[in-house]
């Protein structure tokens, strides 16, 4: 193979990967505005004014100190400022969140469902650290994600049935069903735990995150969503108190395993069912 062949095949490669460096990138600095949200959100602050800043000496961040990943790497962790030290969360929200976006496109490939993929993991990854952080799920994520999910439904419908109206309906309809079960399902275990220990055992915020759920998967794939949330909740807790990091009474906010349940349903959910289906039939 001579050098003009090995040229060829190293541009080809190059081209062939800008668009997923563009998906890269776009991720990064998505998850470079989530950070302001999950951290500015619960304390009513304005997520546009002011700019991004130290929180310890209130600096203003530079063109070059705002790059996604870059900039913290380049500051090795510290304000330019004060020195103060800057938490690897940050970069790691945005390396998450464009990695993320790349293995949508990869499963999803270049369409519709990548784009609401982006949205919906988007407003999953906020709500699973603001819940870890304050043990709350912000009613303007929520709400607003359960709107953005029937919008979703009902373009997803518009085009698989090429524009019938009738299918813009029928999709709209799937995700009105799945935000009304999610948040019934989950208000009434929520209910009858509470009854059963004497205290609050799920917040009001669950239901609603379950609803928005519901809302862009489908009564299916909620379902499939909320019992690998509630596998995973159980098998962390029983780990975090086998190895003494919880106590049996603690507890742990369930919203980042609802988020994680749905994420995987939505990437990997009508492989799992169809497992399931195949498995039952054989067995029965």
């Amino acid at each position: 193979m001579d050098a003009l062949t090995h040229l060829q095949i190293l541009l080809y490669r190059i081209v062939a990967s800008l668009p997923l460096l563009f998906v890269f990138g776009l991720g990064a600095a998505i998850g470079s505005f989530l950070n302001v949200v999950i951290y500015r959100l619960p304390q009513d602050l304005s997520l546009i004014h002011p700019p991004s800043r130290c929180p310890h000496c209130s600096h203003r961040l530079g063109p070059s100190e705002n790059i996604p990943i870059w900039g913290w790497i380049r500051l090795k962790g510290r304000c330019k400022s004060c020195r103060a030290s800057i938490s690897p969360r940050y970069p790691l929200v945005e390396l998450a969140t464009a990695l993320v976006f790349v293995l949508i496109v990869a499963i999803a490939g270049w369409s519709w469902t990548a784009v609401g993929y982006g949205v919906l993991f988007s407003w999953l990854l906020a709500l699973a650290l603001i819940d870890f952080d304050t043990q709350t799920l912000p009613n303007p994520l929520t709400q607003s994600g359960l709107l953005l999910g029937l919008g979703f439904q009902a373009i997803l419908g518009f085009l698989e049935s090429q524009g019938a109206i009738a299918g813009t309906i029928q999709g709209l309809m799937g995700g009105v069903i799945g935000a009304v079960l999610g948040i019934w399902l989950l208000g009434t275990i929520g209910l009858l735990g509470s009854v059963a220990l004497g205290k609050a055992a799920m917040g009001g915020g669950d239901a609603k995150l379950a609803a928005m759920m519901g809302a862009w998967l489908g009564w299916k794939l909620l379902l499939l969503s909320l019992f690998l949330a509630a596998l995973g909740g159980a098998v962390v807790g029983s780990i975090g108190i086998w190895i003494g990091l919880l106590q049996r009474q603690q507890r742990i906010p369930f919203g980042p395993f609802l988020a994680l349940g749905a994420a995987m349903s939505a990437l990997w959910g009508g492989g799992l069912i169809a497992l399931y289906q195949s498995f039952f039939w054989t067995t029965t």
